[in-house]
C-alpha cells in the first residue's frame, strides 16, 4: 500500500492521475483526462451514477455523489463558455 501512495503522490507532482480499475492502479495525464466528458470522467473514477449508489449502505456514497453532481455541472459551466 505505501508503494501505491507514493505512486499516487509523485504522479501527481507530474501532472498525472492514478485510478484504479479492474486490472489495478493506470495513470493519465491529467489534462487530457479532464479533457473527456463528465460522464467518462466519472465512469473512470467509479463515480458514476450507478456505480455509486450501488454503495448507498456505505456512508461515503454521499461525497461520492455530491462529487459527480459537482464534476458534471462544472463540465456544463466549462461547455458553455
Amino acid at each position: 500500500m505505501d508503494k501505491l501512495k507514493e505512486m499516487v503522490l509523485e504522479r501527481a507532482k507530474e501532472g498525472k492521475i492514478v485510478f484504479m480499475t479492474v486490472d489495478g492502479p493506470m495513470e493519465a495525464d491529467l489534462d487530457k483526462f479532464i479533457e473527456q466528458p463528465a460522464e467518462g470522467i466519472l465512469y473512470d473514477l467509479n463515480r458514476d451514477r450507478l456505480t455509486v449508489l450501488a454503495f448507498i449502505d456505505n456512508p461515503g456514497w454521499v461525497n461520492d455523489f455530491a462529487v459527480g453532481l459537482v464534476i458534471t455541472r462544472l463540465k456544463e459551466k466549462l461547455a458553455g463558455m
